[in-house]
């Protein structure tokens, strides 16, 4: 039997890494014409590689076109700077820490967690799927705009053919079938945060991270850039060349989904938060890879410090991101359409006309513009925040989390969130990281703190 690992093969690699380039408006022309005559394939919008094997000839080029596509130069790097000391330098309003409003406590740590959970479950049935898909599955049911969990029930059998749900994930997180929070990439990677601050502390090393990974954490839950980075370990590459070589996945959202024990922990220093996400987001991404999980970071902190306002929380976010990158400029348009049209679907529609041609639905900077819209237009709102962010399409679990993050911290209290959102999820997460198997979201949020407190 032959087992074929997808996102790491060269030949599923050089298409990603030719439409990294035209975003970054490098030049890879020739490149790409050599790939295209020797029958090389575009990239994938929904799937992350052929299950066919490439010819033997083809996987050599394909290194040879990924280690030359390496040496371009973006025309951007000076606006879009990967380095601590560079991305501060970019940013005139880079946040000073203050003494927190609220101190924080177990149950808003409770309310954090739950609320990824929440989001992060909204979103898996559906993640993967276009954005006609998810409307049409939501509304065949009356869920539209979306108010409560997925269904398969009552709908119509053409229908549920033409739109199938996440193979993985329906079994455990459409309506009928949520019996607790199932394993997911984006609650692993909160407890594995967890796990490295109590072991390293927060002068914890990128490399303390890496190590951490490869003694903890299987290689078969991790996708795109972490992937890479982990085999690029395998390969004895050290961080932070571990995010650069042959990884055309190092803009994309997954750094971003690390970020939110980064901000929790630093209660009203988002400045710190950011650093300290930087940290972690540099094993596997660059640029706006890493941004995404500095603006998170940031937000959550600015949150967690007892901001009452998601908006503000947005603006400590952009304060630590460089205002001439293209994440930036994301974030500043899902803002501005979110303020400009009352109707969501209207944004997701200006947002998707802007992003989802020439972007992969698991790229930072669409799911960014969509993130920001969502949390501006639900105005702080729990149910209407993860609800938003999942209905834009594109990542659906990694923005519900996150919204649902943020969102679960300003309601302040576990109990303030909607107990139909909550009573599923049976204060009970399955996941593969050591020791957390089955734990409570309240054992977590005492977990949490005890970092928040550590010297």
């Amino acid at each position: 039997m032959t087992v074929r690992l997808t996102w790491v093969q060269p030949e599923d690699l050089v298409g990603h890494e030719l439409r990294q380039a035209a975003q970054d408006g490098r030049d890879a022309g020739g490149i790409a014409e050599r790939w295209r005559s020797a029958g090389g394939a575009p990239a994938p919008d929904r799937a992350g590689a052929s299950a066919v094997a490439a010819p033997p000839g083809l996987r050599v080029l394909a290194e040879r076109l990924l280690d030359e596509l390496d040496l371009l130069e973006s025309p951007l790097a000076q606006d879009e700077p990967t380095g601590l000391p560079a991305i501060r330098a970019a940013c005139p309003r880079w946040p000073a820490p203050r003494p927190p409003g609220v101190p924080i406590g177990p149950d808003r740590l409770h309310a954090a967690w739950l609320g990824r959970a929440a989001g992060c479950l909204l979103g898996k049935p559906v993640e993967k799927l276009p954005l006609d898909g998810i409307r049409a599955l939501a509304r065949a049911t009356g869920n539209w705009p979306l108010s409560t969990w997925f269904t398969a029930r009552g709908l119509p059998g053409p229908l549920a053919a033409a739109h199938p749900w996440n193979r993985r994930s329906a079994a455990t997180s459409l309506a009928e079938n949520i019996d607790g929070m199932p394993e997911d990439d984006d609650l692993d990677h909160p407890l594995l945060t967890l796990l490295l601050l109590q072991r390293h502390g927060r002068g914890f090393s990128t490399c303390d991270l890496a190590r951490l990974w490869l003694d903890e954490l299987p290689a078969g839950r991790v996708f795109t850039a972490e992937r890479v980075a982990y085999r690029n370990l395998l390969d004895g590459v050290e961080p932070p060349d571990t995010a650069r070589r042959r990884n055309p996945f190092r803009e994309w959202i997954g750094a971003a989904i690390r970020a939110d024990v980064h901000g929790w922990t630093h209660p009203g220093d988002p400045g710190a938060a950011a650093g300290q996400a930087h940290r972690d987001a540099v094993l596997t991404h660059t640029a706006n890879g890493v941004y995404g999980a500095m603006f998170t970071a940031a937000a959550l902190a600015e949150a967690a410090g007892g901001g009452t306002d998601v908006h503000g929380c947005l603006a400590a976010g952009l304060r630590v991101v460089p205002p001439r990158s293209r994440y930036a400029r994301a974030v500043r348009l899902g803002i501005a359409a979110a303020r400009a049209e009352r109707d969501f679907d209207t944004v997701v529609d200006r947002l998707h006309a802007t992003y989802a041609s020439t972007h992969h639905w698991v790229h930072v900077l669409p799911n960014a513009a969509l993130l920001a819209a969502a949390l501006t237009h639900a105005d702080g709102d729990f149910g209407r925040s993860i609800g938003c962010a999942v209905s834009g399409g594109w990542d659906t679990d990694s923005n519900g989390a996150t919204a649902g993050s943020l969102a679960g911290l300003l309601a302040g209290r576990a109990s303030a969130l909607p107990a139909h959102w909550t009573a599923p999820l049976k204060n009970r997460l399955a996941t593969s990281v050591p020791g957390f198997d089955s734990v409570g979201f309240d054992t977590l949020a005492e977990l949490t703190l005890q970092e928040v407190h550590r010297p």
